[in-house]
């Protein structure tokens, strides 16, 4: 949340094409990533322990489907992720040493084989990290949002208009796109459910009250940012949050350094958490035979996914190397929305298919959340494709190649996609 936030200033406010909404956006993923939590969770817990997303989709809409999301996580969603969270982190590393665009993507690169290494010598090191750098990101996070009300040159004269004369739905959800990116991680502990103890009580837990947790510290960050600087000024900055900083009597001259510093923290915290949910989920898949069983072994030395976790770090620094971060960003969420709604569509599915299975969790609201879910997951696909056709475009084109993916895999490739071939 919070490397994103630092980030997505100029992008989305460009996007969108109206002065001063931004933080309007960034409330309106809240509500939809409450709904999608909850029925996200329900959609894991129906399946006897079968946690991870892509065996929810299985059992729910069949193997294609699992491998069609297993694809789209290799060569779309995970090296996106990878990709935006690394240059993040470098550009903020940039604030101290100075950097050429090249050096950026480079950096970048390094960041991302270093959390690969951090990965595979253990779950234990990589948690530890994540623990640490958690506390570290939040913390700073919030004191920087309370901080901004003291800014100068600080109004609430930047949240005004309150609406503004004219269309603005399309444009609004043009920006959003990027803006999901923000909050996404809250479905990636499910991927982990096979080593978590006490699931059905710890999955609850970490799925609803860490998305809670995230909306009131951004909702605190962004308001605190708009209220600091006005709209226009947030849209021309590179590095938002240290903008911010520099109006903070307080923090004096080394505010902008300190928050560059823990942007620095946040993005490698990040980028820690995407390692070790996806490199899970190519793991899982080569596991049941739907992905190529070399991605299944485990290094008899750390007993991690070593595989799995080196073949996502190549498809990040590969990604990273080629797109800037607005284009990583917007490829991340048109390619895991869809998916995302097929899992919640899963609970549909499997209530009407497999009634007899155990349902610790039950959604609030059935079914009226998860079809609002679905409904505006449709909505946003549907104006990205009218508003930018090319890039989402190439996007899904990406995605739909996974289907004579899939046929090819049992005729070309029987030995390498089989329980069988080691």
């Amino acid at each position: 949340m919070g490397r994103a936030h630092a980030a997505l200033g100029q992008p989305a406010a460009d996007r969108r094409r109206v002065r001063g909404h931004r933080h309007r956006q960034r409330h309106l993923p809240r509500a939809g990533h409450g709904r999608g939590a909850a029925a996200h969770l329900r959609a894991d817990l129906e399946l006897l322990g079968a946690r991870r997303r892509h065996r929810a989709l299985r059992h729910a809409h069949g193997r294609g489907a699992a491998f069609l999301f297993g694809w789209t996580e290799l060569v779309v969603i995970r090296a996106a992720a990878l990709g935006a969270i690394a240059t993040v982190f470098a550009e903020y590393l940039g604030y101290f040493v100075p950097l050429s665009a090249a050096q950026v993507r480079y950096l970048a690169a390094f960041a991302i084989v270093l959390i690969g290494s951090i990965n595979h010598i253990g779950v234990q090191r990589a948690a530890a990290v994540q623990s640490v750098t958690t506390v570290l990101k939040y913390g700073v996070l919030a004191a920087l949002g309370l901080l901004a009300f003291t800014a100068t040159g600080g109004s609430t004269k930047h949240f005004t208009p309150a609406w503004p004369a004219g269309a603005m739905l399309s444009p609004l959800a043009s920006a959003l796109i990027p803006v999901l990116w923000t909050y996404d991680g809250w479905a990636d502990p499910a991927t982990m459910g096979g080593e978590i103890s006490n699931p059905q009580r710890n999955l609850p837990i970490a799925l609803i009250a860490g998305a809670l947790c995230v909306m009131l510290v951004y909702l605190v960050v962004n308001i605190g940012f708009l209220y600091a600087l006005a709209p226009a000024e947030m849209a021309g900055s590179k590095l938002i949050a240290s903008s911010v900083a520099a109006h903070i009597p307080l923090l004096g001259g080394a505010g902008a350094a300190v928050v560059a510093a823990a942007v620095v923290v946040s993005a490698f915290s990040g980028l820690n958490a995407s390692m070790m949910t996806g490199s899970r989920v190519f793991f899982a898949m080569a596991d049941r035979g739907l992905f190529l069983r070399a991605a299944a072994r485990v290094s008899p030395q750390f007993n991690t996914p070593s595989v799995a976790i080196w073949l996502a770090s190549a498809l990040g620094v590969g990604y990273v190397l080629e797109n800037d971060f607005a284009q990583l960003a917007d490829k991340f969420i048109l390619g895991i929305w869809p998916f995302y709604a097929l899992t919640v569509g899963g609970v549909f599915m499997l209530r009407r298919r497999r009634p007899e299975l155990p349902r610790p969790y039950r959604v609030f609201g059935y079914p009226f959340v998860p079809a609002l879910f679905l409904l505006a997951s449709a909505l946003m696909v549907l104006n990205a494709l009218l508003t930018d056709p090319g890039n989402t475009g190439v996007t899904l084109l990406i995605i739909v190649a996974g289907v004579p993916a899939y046929w090819l895999r049992g005729r070309l490739w029987p030995r390498l996609s089989t329980g069988s071939w080691r």
